[in-house]
This record gives C-alpha cells, sequence and structure tokens, in this order.
C-alpha cells in the first residue's frame, strides 16, 4: 500500500523567497501601521518579557460611551504610541462616536514617519459596552 504524503503544515519561521529570489519584506509604511495595531491590540502583561507593552483598550471596553471613556482611549492612544512605536511623530488621536451605533467610538490617528516626514492616518472603530 502506498503512504500518501500530505502537505506540511506550520509556521514558516523564515522568511520564503519569491520566484526571483528576493525576500519580501514590508515597507517601512507596512511596518508602522502594523506595529500600531499590534500595540493597540495588546494588553500590558500579554507579551513574554515585555510586562508593559500594550495600550490596555480592552480595560474600557465595558465602559459606556461617555465623553470621559472617550477620553481616556484617546489619553492611552497617545501614551502608548509615544511610548512604543519610535518610529513615528504622533500629530493627533481623536475618538468619535459613531452616530449610527452608539455603542462604537472611531479613534483616528494621524502621524508621520520620523524618518521621511510622510503623514498618514489610520483609523479604528472600537465597540464599547452593548
Amino acid at each position: 500500500m502506498a503512504e500518501t504524503l500530505r502537505p506540511l503544515i506550520g509556521w514558516p519561521l523564515l522568511p520564503v523567497p519569491d520566484d526571483h529570489g528576493r525576500l519580501p519584506y514590508p515597507t517601512l509604511e507596512a511596518s508602522v501601521r502594523e506595529s500600531i495595531r499590534v500595540i493597540l491590540s495588546t494588553r500590558p502583561g500579554e507579551q513574554l518579557m515585555r510586562p508593559d507593552f500594550g495600550a490596555g483598550l480592552d480595560r474600557l471596553l465595558h465602559e459606556p460611551n461617555t465623553l470621559a471613556t472617550r477620553r481616556a482611549i484617546r489619553d492611552l492612544v497617545r501614551d502608548s504610541l509615544t511610548r512604543w512605536e519610535r518610529r513615528i511623530l504622533l500629530d493627533r488621536v481623536e475618538v468619535w462616536e459613531v452616530s449610527s451605533e452608539p455603542s462604537h467610538v472611531s479613534v483616528e490617528i494621524a502621524y508621520r514617519l520620523a524618518r521621511t516626514g510622510v503623514g498618514a492616518t489610520m483609523n479604528l472603530t472600537v465597540q464599547l459596552e452593548g
């Protein structure tokens, strides 16, 4: 009986070259956007060896959508990005109510890349208590 080989399933630990032998490194812009996403979605204490890393937005997810909660979100985002993402110069962080969804807030982050001065914005929606 012939043994059927199954494809290996796993996480690639090393980058895999493309058809031309080049390694697919992300651009600075893509790397910064991904880093911002990781910072904002990480709870302090969640990363091994970095107990203070992350924004801790999860602490506010069951709070009511009030001005005080939106200010706390703004402050957490601003403080964590200033501390953990040194490749950006933070211009502003704004948090608004989403009029069609009272339990949601919209967060807009405006920043410039420190190396190039190129500006960018990133938007995300956070759901608070239902």
